[in-house]
């Protein structure tokens, strides 16, 4: 049996539409709904397997949700992720149907699962598929107080020599106190909260925020196995070259 894959032995479940023997030959690929039926036995023994559909959706990124109503348990998968081993799907599966039971997840399942979507294949197609899938909302870089585009050039010189590329840039269309900044690779983009285009926020909160977010086109996150770290020990130490960074901090905690 491979790895990854659910086994109990020698017993044979029935449904509607699939029927699952466990006692399967270890070199045979199981579809999707036979992977959940397995977790899902495992999982509530006494219970009825019930009808199991599950998609593959044009998302834009790696998601998948599951439901269980009305005797029907309907997956949606990322359809990114419709050539992944077995022994992945079993984990997505564990995962999923831990959180809709309201169970732990394994720590085995999380650690198979991020290892498969940090393999450099799998962030180059997701990185596409976010490229050109998705919807990036981005504002113009002029706000009611302060211009981005003058601002990047500004840092670019002092900090960078002026030898980063303009990524896009652009205020946020809404106002979150939770998500100050972000840089989102496979769109190029830096996007600054608005709530930070403000006359009472200090322009050392601004240039903070967005020098952070530059660092991130300087120091891209390294994946280490099932690890992603975004803020590398060069970044943070880049950071800390930021002149006003007290003062920059301070006052983004009175936000």
């Amino acid at each position: 049996m491979r790895p990854g894959m659910l086994h109990s032995g020698g017993m044979r479940v029935e449904r509607a539409d699939v029927l699952v023997s466990e006692d399967y030959v270890e070199s045979a690929s199981l579809t999707p709904e036979e992977i959940y039926a397995q977790v899902f036995r495992e999982m509530r023994p006494r219970t009825p397997i019930p009808l199991i559909r599950v998609k593959f959706c044009r998302y834009a990124n790696a998601s998948a949700k599951v439901k269980l109503e009305a005797g029907m348990l309907e997956v949606r998968i990322a359809d990114t992720l419709a050539g992944a081993p077995d022994g992945v799907m079993a984990a997505l599966a564990e995962i999923l149907l831990s959180k809709l039971f309201r169970r732990p997840v394994p720590a085995h399942c999380n650690e198979r699962y991020r290892r498969h979507l940090n393999r450099r294949d799998v962030r180059r197609s997701l990185d596409l598929v976010r490229q050109i899938r998705g919807r990036k909302q981005v504002e113009d870089t002029q706000g009611r107080c302060y211009n981005l585009d003058q601002i990047f050039e500004e840092l670019n010189f002092h900090y960078f020599h002026g030898l980063m590329a303009r990524p896009i840039l652009g205020w946020s269309p809404n106002a979150s106190r939770t998500l100050l900044g972000h840089y989102d690779p496979p769109h190029n983009a830096i996007v600054l909260s608005r709530i930070l285009d403000r006359p009472q926020t200090p322009r050392a909160a601004v240039e903070y925020v967005l020098f952070h977010e530059m660092l991130h086109l300087r120091y891209p996150a390294e994946h280490r196995g099932a690890r992603r770290c975004v803020h590398t020990r060069a970044f943070k130490d880049a950071e800390k070259q930021f002149e006003k960074l007290k003062e920059a901090r301070e006052a983004l905690r009175r936000l």
